[in-house]
């Protein structure tokens, strides 16, 4: 079962550009601690990822001023997390999968490439990534987005795993191994690509069955790379 929709707020009220009050920043007086949502992390520059955001992470997700959530349950969207979104001029983008769970669910190839061809819209930026727990349909929309930032299945993996513990699923694993790619590749609007070097090389390069186009200019090659575990990936800016 997949559900897509978006949701585009109303005009944030009483807060500026990005959702962030700038005279509670000011002042260094925030109406409660500052508390990450569960499974917490930054991916690379202006997108991060972790568990379904509570009320008492909110004074944090501010401080982020994102642009837009990108959300993967099924269920219809918490009412006061809709709320906060709505003051905060955050859009919405759900794209509803069930997970890959034995026997008979998985995650729909084109759900997924919709959703990192959100990702890959820099006018989306600041975003947010998550699901319920934060560990296994994020996880695989993250393992699929370093494929396109070219990291070895084994540096995948490892990340994959290190945020999916202590139930990691083969099958998640699977589904990012198998994943393809191309068809991501060839939907990509070059004009408002992330500042990511391997993705403007990828993309320069095309998939293997397509000539490069000259328009576009090479990256370095130089992108995201792993980090000592627990501390996060490190990605060129």
């Amino acid at each position: 079962m997949v559900s897509i929709s978006v949701v585009t707020p109303p005009p944030p009220v009483s807060l500026a550009a990005g959702g962030f009050d700038e005279a509670a920043g000011a002042a260094g007086d925030f109406p409660e601690e500052l508390h990450p949502p569960e499974n917490f992390a930054m991916v690379c520059p202006y997108i991060y990822r972790s568990g379904m955001p509570k009320k008492r992470n909110f004074a944090f997700l501010r401080r982020l001023r994102l642009r837009s959530v990108v959300t993967l349950i099924l269920e219809e969207y918490p009412a006061q997390n809709q709320r906060f979104l709505d003051q905060c001029g955050i859009r919405l983008f759900q794209f509803g999968v069930a997970g890959n769970k034995e026997p008979f669910a998985d995650i729909p190839e084109d759900v997924m490439c919709q959703a990192l061809l959100t990702l890959m819209d820099r006018r989306n930026h600041p975003v947010l990534i998550h699901c319920n727990k934060g560990k296994h349909r994020t996880g695989c929309l993250v393992g699929c987005l370093r494929k396109l930032q070219e990291w070895t299945h084994t540096s995948i993996f490892d990340e994959y795993r290190r945020y999916s513990a202590p139930k990691s699923r083969s099958m998640d694993q699977q589904f990012i191994e198998l994943f393809d790619v191309r068809p991501v590749l060839d939907q990509l609007d070059a004009d408002h690509l992330p500042d990511w070097p391997t993705v403007s090389a990828a993309e320069s390069r095309g998939p293997p069955d397509r000539p490069p186009d000259p328009a576009l200019p090479a990256g370095n090659g130089q992108g995201c790379t792993p980090s000592p575990a627990g501390s996060g990936p490190q990605c060129a800016q």
